[in-house]
């Protein structure tokens, strides 16, 4: 069973159903080229909110290697939110202050935006330690999330990375998730996945 806390904004309660500390285990399979990768990893990934219209996330990802010798794979940060239109009662950009107010939005607000597939669109902003930013947009029904990159930025020195897909459910109260990428030359491909419980 879910249950929403009373104090969310209505924006993410869609989205609610992920509010918490998450930790597991997963596996990589991915090949590129001549070069294959897999193996296990233990990931910790948390969502969390602050009062405003959007899910805080974070997420970690380690490997153990043959001598016993934990490794960092990637850490993300980043946020997601319901895709709404931003108005002048909303603040910015950047710092700038909302130009109007307004009453917060309710219950009976956020249904309206339901789309055709009875779903609610979103968008998910996510940097990566590895020098790759990505923008996700997708959507939210029930308790899974489908996402696809619209825009990847990478830095200079960042490994190629052109398109991910990324999928998370709730089943049997756990948090599984899928990974699909198109890197290091390849198309886009299965990568990684995992299956994570709530530890907070």
């Amino acid at each position: 069973m879910i249950e929403i806390p009373s104090d969310l904004p209505a924006e993410i309660v869609p989205l609610s159903w992920l509010i918490g500390v998450w930790e597991g285990t997963g596996v990589i399979d991915y090949t590129a080229g001549d070069a294959h990768y897999e193996g296990e990893f233990a990931q910790r990934v948390s969502f969390s909110h602050d009062g405003g219209p959007y899910l805080n996330y974070a997420a970690t990802a380690t490997t153990t290697t043959a001598l016993g010798v934990t490794q960092s794979l990637a850490a993300e940060t980043g946020f997601w939110r319901l895709s709404i239109v931003q108005e002048q009662a909303d603040p910015g950009p950047a710092l700038l202050p909302a130009a109007a107010t307004r009453a917060p939005r309710t219950a009976e607000d956020i249904e309206k935006l339901r789309n055709t597939d009875d779903a609610f669109d979103i968008e998910a902003s996510i940097v990566r330690s590895d020098g790759v930013s990505e923008l996700y947009i997708g959507q939210v029904a029930g308790p899974r999330v489908d996402l696809a990159t619209d825009a990847v930025v990478r830095t200079q020195g960042a490994k190629d990375y052109a398109a991910a897909t990324r999928m998370y459910g709730l089943v049997d109260q756990h948090l599984l998730w899928a990974w699909d990428i198109a890197a290091l030359g390849r198309s886009l491909a299965s990568h990684a996945s995992a299956r994570l419980a709530k530890v907070q």
